[in-house]
């Protein structure tokens, strides 16, 4: 394929957030891992058309999100976490990232999909808005409720 390197780059630089998304929309990491593969498999293969896709990140999502669904990937009730982890045994990143996971999986889930493909996976609400195939208008509205329903100032302050 004459366009290894361009998906390569592609690929390493999108890698951590496709992952991250996934994770925190409720596949476990190696699920979430292998969902990534498939869906960047399945760009590979078109890769000559995706790159020429007006805007490249929203149809790897698509992909990606579309294998997700297919494989029944973390689609069950998010598990109640474990207790948070004491101040003393981990960093106040972990610990926030323990209390924000266990409050996204609170959240309904076309909620918990705007906020962390706006958040964790980086993209525009207009992004959000053509993946989720929903108005601006509404994304901006399901963020909006869907901080202020995370209440991250407590979050950061529970876990301290």
């Amino acid at each position: 394929m004459r366009h290894d390197g361009d998906f390569a780059a592609y690929t390493a630089a999108r890698w951590p957030a496709i992952v991250r998304s996934l994770v925190l929309l409720g596949c476990p990491q190696p699920e979430a891992e292998e969902v990534a593969r498939q869906g960047l498999a399945r760009c590979y293969l078109a890769w000559g058309r995706v790159r020429e896709a007006d805007d490249i990140d929203v149809r790897v999502y698509r992909e990606v999100l579309d294998c997700r669904d297919r494989a029944g990937a973390g689609t069950a009730e998010p598990a109640e976490p474990g207790p948070a982890p004491v101040a003393g045994d981990a960093t106040d990143a972990v610990l926030v990232r323990h209390a924000l996971e266990a409050a996204l999986g609170r959240l309904p889930d076309e909620d918990r999909s705007a906020v962390v493909l706006r958040f964790a996976a980086g993209l525009s609400e207009v992004q959000v808005s053509e993946l989720l195939e929903l108005t601006t208008d509404e994304v901006e509205s399901r963020l909006s409720d869907a901080v202020a329903a995370l209440d991250l100032p407590k979050l950061w302050g529970a876990s301290r």
